[in-house]
Parts: structure tokens; C-alpha cells; sequence
């Protein structure tokens, strides 16, 4: 498994590349430099630079990318196993077409939830410079024409999918990439950008919000939310302490579609959620009702991959609600 990480290693060997990548799991900072690897077992990690890892993906037998950035509270091993499960979706839906690579970044280990959710938000922030470059290294790359020649260009897709606090980071990502390296406007370089559960304020999308920069990176942005994700509760009552009153993305979906961009569309996952993930209702975007088996939400993820288009025989409907029935 192929993964690229903000969080720092127990041993730096820059600018060599580290063959025995351990992370720092009592290091919750986000490291400047981020780090290319590829996953070979559980705990075994190795460093392999960047060059490497893009060669990788434009070889791979795909037709498309899903990258993903994880939420809150999860450490590396949770996230391969999150990634594993993407990955086993994806291969029993269509094999050969999608390859999921993940953005680590540095949650807490510390115990106590509260103290965990303050220090990943600041991680969040941390990481989206980190991420900025990432986004920007790639750029460089695709438009290389020592590595991406008019005669061999890498055509995969991307995608994205981002959930709970991952939302946050990658909001944050854009706004630095465009701020530091791309001041005339983002390039569109996301096919479908997925926000799952999405933990930031419901006004993020809107036009003139920081988030708007998610829509300009994308051609299509689904939303999916659910009003009982006890998660997003705590979450919500955790932000109204600091001061940010403002009910979750990923609770009621954006505060008014009509202040999004037109690319930005809704999705209640209210009839699902906690069907899928009880009792939180939080992670419903991977199986449904048995695990390996995809849910109605993956499912409507993995179409939208395939077809472009949200909504492929409604042309201008921007909201629907997933149930059981119509999966």
C-alpha cells in the first residue's frame, strides 16, 4: 500500500531516504517535510521519495485515484485498516479501476477525548501546509515534460475523499496552496471530491467561505451528511466551548445550497448511518450492513467515480436521501 504522511518519524535520515520508516506515535506535530511511503506489512514501512511514488501511480493498472484523508482520533494502523477496506470496496465493484491512497496525518494517541480533539484540530491546520506541497509537487510533475511527455501522459483521475476532521484538512490545504503557490486560482484537478461527515462549520462551502476553494479544485463536490452522527454532536458541543457556534457540514449538509457553488451537492444519510456504524453513525461511507459488503453510500461513491456525475439522468437536481430501499 502506497501512502504519503505528514506525521514525523522516529528518525529523520534526510535527504536520504529511510528504508525502516517507524512513526512517532507520541509526536502529534505535523512534520514540514512530508514523507512518500509504501506499506509493506503491518508496522513495516518503508520511505520511498516521491519520484518513486508517482512513477508507481501513473504505472498502476487503474483508470483512476482516490485519495483519502481521515478524520479525528485515528492513528496509522487505523487508517491502513480504513484504507484496506476502501481498497476491497472498490475491487468487488469493479477491479483493475480505482487505487485508494491515503494523506496520513498526525492525530493524538494521548488519552482523553477532549484534550485529542483540540490537539488534532491543531494538527489539522499543521498539516495543510505540509499538504500544500504535496499538491504543488504534483502539479510540478504532471506538467513535466521529462515525466509526463505530450506522447505518455499520466491520464489517471483523481478523486478525493475526505472524512470527519479530514475535511478540515483539506480546506485548509487548498486555502494555503492557493495562497503560497497558486495566487491566480486553483487548477481543477480533482474529478470528484467526496466530504463525508465532514467536521466543519455547514457555512464552509458558501461562496466568499475558505471552503468555496474546494469547489474551484473540483468538478463535482458531494456532501454527505446526517442529522443523528453522534460524533459530530460532541464535536459540536466541543466548538461551541471555543466559541464556534455554527452547526457541522456534516450534520445538516450546507446552511443554504444557494450560496454554493453549482458543482456542490447534498446527500442525507440520515436512513443509513447508523444502520451502518452503530452506534455513532459516523464512519457509514465504507460497508453496509456487513462488512465488505458496500452500503448505499459507497455505493452512490464509487458511481459517481465511474460516471462524472452525480446525478447522471438528472441534469439539475442538487440534493437526494439515501435509504435501504434504493440501494
Amino acid at each position: 500500500m502506497l501512502f504519503i504522511t505528514s506525521r514525523m518519524p522516529t528518525v529523520n535520515t534526510e535527504p536520504e531516504l529511510n528504508k525502516n520508516f517507524v512513526f512517532d506515535l507520541k509526536n502529534n506535530s505535523s512534520s514540514r517535510s512530508f514523507f512518500c511511503c509504501v506499506r509493506h506489512k503491518k508496522g513495516k514501512y518503508e520511505e520511498i521519495g516521491s519520484m518513486n511514488l508517482l512513477k508507481t501511480l501513473k504505472a498502476a493498472k487503474v483508470r483512476q485515484v482516490l485519495v483519502y484523508i481521515h478524520g479525528f482520533a485515528n492513528l496509522p494502523e487505523d487508517v491502513f485498516a480504513a484504507t484496506e477496506e476502501l481498497q476491497k470496496l472498490c475491487d468487488k465493484k469493479k477491479a483493475g479501476e480505482v487505487l485508494v491512497l491515503p494523506l496520513v496525518w498526525p492525530c493524538d494517541a494521548d488519552l482523553g477525548i477532549i484534550k485529542d480533539y483540540w490537539d488534532d484540530q491543531k494538527a489539522a491546520d499543521q498539516s495543510a501546509f505540509t499538504f500544500a506541497r504535496v499538491m504543488q509537487k504534483f502539479m510540478e510533475w504532471r506538467n513535466s515534460e521529462e515525466f509526463n511527455p505530450e506522447d505518455d501522459p499520466c491520464l489517471k483521475r483523481i478523486n478525493l475523499l475526505a472524512h470527519s476532521m479530514g475535511n478540515r484538512v483539506l480546506r485548509q490545504t487548498l486555502e494555503n496552496w492557493r495562497r503560497y503557490d497558486q495566487p491566480q486560482g486553483l487548477p481543477l484537478l480533482f474529478r470528484n471530491t467526496f466530504m463525508a461527515a465532514a467536521d466543519i462549520v455547514n457555512e464552509s462551502l458558501h461562496k466568499g467561505q475558505p471552503g468555496e476553494l474546494i469547489s474551484h479544485a473540483s468538478r463535482n463536490v458531494v456532501v454527505y451528511y446526517a442529522s443523528d452522527d453522534l460524533a459530530l454532536r460532541a464535536s459540536k458541543v466541543s466548538n461551541v466551548k471555543n466559541g464556534e457556534a455554527s452547526r457541522r457540514l456534516g450534520h445538516s449538509g450546507p446552511e443554504d445550497l444557494e450560496r454554493t457553488p453549482k458543482n456542490v451537492y447534498a446527500i442525507d444519510c440520515d436512513d443509513v448511518n447508523t444502520l451502518y456504524d452503530p452506534p455513532k453513525g459516523h464512519s457509514y461511507f465504507r460497508s453496509g450492513l456487513k462488512k465488505g459488503q458496500p452500503g448505499v453510500v459507497f455505493d452512490h461513491i464509487f458511481e459517481t467515480m465511474l460516471s462524472g456525475r452525480v446525478f447522471p439522468n438528472e441534469e439539475y437536481r442538487k440534493s437526494s436521501i439515501l435509504s435501504l430501499s434504493k440501494g
